[in-house]
């Protein structure tokens, strides 16, 4: 009886060591980030890209060039109703104080500078994808923007999934610095996959989940529904059958070939793709009608 005592207790230290591993905290590679040199005007794009206003600046508040990122927005999903927080300058309750690998950390590991993991309604899933250069050019270009000093508010979750330590579990499953397209032939596709991929996370709307809220990769991009916004609409090639053109067209405008608009959160996308230069749009356009 005692050794089997013992070996139960050596198998609970044995989970409890895994569970510690498994879950804790990950750093990017500081390495990666030294000496770079930051460029803010191709920040302003990546933040553009990135939609990091659409979510963050203050709810209805109007689409402008420098937004106050005072955060705000609630997002209802299935766990619970997030709250989008204050990543302006302030350096009391913004992101003003932080280093850019915390910001890093942040935005590429979905870790917090006291080490917290943040919930994946954040897609730093996506944006661990990006370049160390871009991560860098995004930083200088939002230290300049104007700060707020309004506190962040609590996401209004319950338990078990206000227990942080467990999303180390989530990302263990479906984090990965894995591409969705695994290959790509051309400079234009290249960029495309960049920028749907990681920039503008276009997955995280038009992608399917799990019962865990992970993404269904096996459905890229054919559409989900999205507690709070309804049926998202697919966007791969078999959902959709809108031309290189009529797509491009429809980032820049919001028009579609069959003389809609568009709605809901896809505004904001608009309104950010709009910003990007026509080789960008072209880009993500070509991705797209290349998905099998």
């Amino acid at each position: 009886m005692a050794r089997i005592i013992r070996v139960l207790c050596v198998l609970v230290l044995a989970g409890l060591a895994a569970f510690y591993f498994v879950t804790a905290p990950k750093s990017v590679e500081a390495e990666l980030f030294r000496d770079l040199q930051s460029n803010a005007d191709n920040g302003a794009l990546v933040f553009h890209a990135a939609g990091c206003a659409s979510c963050h600046a203050a709810p209805k508040a109007e689409a402008v060039d420098h937004p106050i990122l005072t955060g705000g927005q609630t997002f209802p999903s299935d766990f619970g109703t997030f709250v989008a927080p204050n990543i302006s300058p302030d350096p009391t309750h913004g992101i003003g104080g932080w280093t850019l690998i915390e910001f890093a950390n942040a935005i590429q590991k979905g870790v917090s500078p006291d080490g917290a993991h943040y919930y994946p309604a954040f897609p730093y899933t996506a944006y661990a994808h990006m370049t160390p250069q871009d991560v860098a050019d995004l930083k200088a270009f939002m230290d300049r923007l104007p700060a707020s000093d309004t506190p962040s508010q609590p996401h209004q979750v319950g338990f078990p999934f206000n227990i942080r330590r467990t999303l180390g579990g989530w990302k263990f499953l479906f984090a990965s610095d894995d591409w969705v397209v695994t290959s790509v032939d051309t400079p234009e596709l290249d960029r495309g996959r960049y920028l749907v991929e990681a920039l503008a996370h276009c997955g995280e709307c038009h992608t399917p989940r799990n019962a865990l809220g992970g993404l269904q990769k096996n459905a890229w991009l054919t559409g989900a529904f999205l507690p709070g916004e309804g049926k998202v609409p697919g966007i791969a090639p078999s959902e959709l059958d809108w031309s290189v053109e009529d797509l491009a067209y429809y980032l820049e405008t919001g028009f579609t070939p069959d003389f809609d608009s568009a709605g809901g959160a896809m505004t904001h996308v608009v309104e950010n793709m709009a910003r990007l230069p026509e080789t960008d749009r072209a880009a993500i356009a070509a991705y797209i009608k290349a998905l099998p």
